[in-house]
């Protein structure tokens, strides 16, 4: 149990550098409201987490159990911002841009979801 808590907080804490990393250099290039770094960050980690269960699954898994762990729980765990997500939705509602909003909110959830398939896709072909 101890050595799973370690595991997902290397992972987490690796992630969620990555994520402020990553998040900060879209947004500083943006230079628009728009949460550009937020939506990358979540789109690239439904990719990771797609591809990462891809590789962990069926009779070709190529990540063992705790590599698994490590980087599913752990760092797309500390990488992904759903609640940073929620809350920039709401402030682009709250400044009366409802349209600007919900297209936030559709194009990371149709994204997220494209990345997650598309990851898998990868998996499958790395399996080959």
């Amino acid at each position: 149990m101890l050595k799973n808590i370690l595991l997902v907080a290397l992972g987490g804490a690796a992630g969620s550098v990555a994520r402020y990393l990553l998040s900060k250099a879209i947004q500083d290039t943006a230079a628009t409201a728009f949460p550009w770094g937020t939506m990358a960050v979540n789109v690239a980690g439904c990719l990771l987490i797609g591809l990462l269960y891809g590789l962990a699954s069926g009779d070709g898994a190529r990540l063992g159990a705790d590599l698994k762990l490590m980087l599913t729980v752990g760092f797309c765990g500390g990488f992904t911002t759903f609640s940073t997500f929620a809350n920039e939705s709401l402030t682009l509602a709250k400044t009366g841009d409802a349209l600007l909003s919900a297209a936030y909110i559709g194009s990371s959830v149709a994204l997220g979801m494209l990345a997650v398939m598309a990851g898998a896709q990868l998996a499958k072909a790395f399996a080959s």
